[in-house]
């Protein structure tokens, strides 16, 4: 699926009841900044929606070079505020994981390119490391340089103005291992940011929702109790 400069969205609009009125969630699946994983997507916000939250999904373009993704993120963070919403909380999956915590850390200078919260998925964190490799060179090509891999890695990024994250992630993961969950939970531990981490003992990488596989399935929950906390 090739998305070089479309920016378009899928939307499924939750009821917004209540307390989550003023909220949105952007859901960014993951596929290696190549393609969209699309048990990450619908489905998702599916759920989202049956919590009363209000979310779509951003296809963010793909095959091309930081920091495209994240001026087209940034952009869709400033339209939602525009139809209304006060508080911007991100949900990404692997590398729509990463990309959401970019726009979460990124230095930008927009206010309403603020994100509020982001729960991260099996995210790929840091690109200092040599796993799960394919992404770094779709994202930053074969010869970036270590500045360009530092300044795109999650852990050098977070601040003690960081917003909060919820962050899982399972042991068994081969292609983005727990060491990127931990990296950034590490970071945000030293800079005293508020976050919640699971790291479930079993399941593969890129799990989505986790239905029937176990105690990883778990995660939804607990990161619907999270959210609620964020947007009351």
């Amino acid at each position: 699926m090739s998305d070089r400069g479309a920016q378009t969205q899928s939307t499924r609009e939750g009821a917004g009841r209540g307390r989550s009125a003023s909220a949105h969630l952007i859901v960014l699946p993951g596929g290696g900044y190549a393609m969209h994983a699309a048990h990450e997507a619908e489905p998702i916000t599916a759920w989202l929606a049956g919590l009363g939250l209000s979310a779509s999904v951003f296809r963010y373009p793909l095959n091309v070079r930081h920091p495209e993704p994240l001026v087209a993120l940034r952009a869709e963070i400033r339209r939602r505020r525009e139809l209304g919403a006060d508080r911007i909380g991100l949900v990404g999956f692997s590398a729509g994981g990463h990309l959401a915590g970019l726009a979460a850390l990124s230095p930008g200078g927009d206010p309403r390119e603020s994100v509020d919260f982001a729960v991260l998925g099996y995210a790929i964190t840091s690109m200092e490391t040599e796993t799960y490799r394919p992404a770094r060179i779709v994202l930053l090509g074969e010869d970036a340089t270590p500045d360009l891999r530092r300044a795109t890695s999650l852990d050098a990024l977070v601040t003690a103005a960081s917003p909060p994250f919820f962050i899982w992630h399972t042991a068994e993961d081969i292609y983005v291992p727990p060491e990127h969950t931990y990296r950034l939970a590490a970071a945000l531990a030293a800079h005293d940011v508020p976050h919640t981490v699971h790291v479930f003992a079993h399941g593969p990488h890129s799990l989505g929702l986790a239905e029937g596989s176990g105690e990883a399935a778990n995660w939804t929950r607990f990161a619907a109790a999270w959210i609620s906390e964020q947007i009351r």
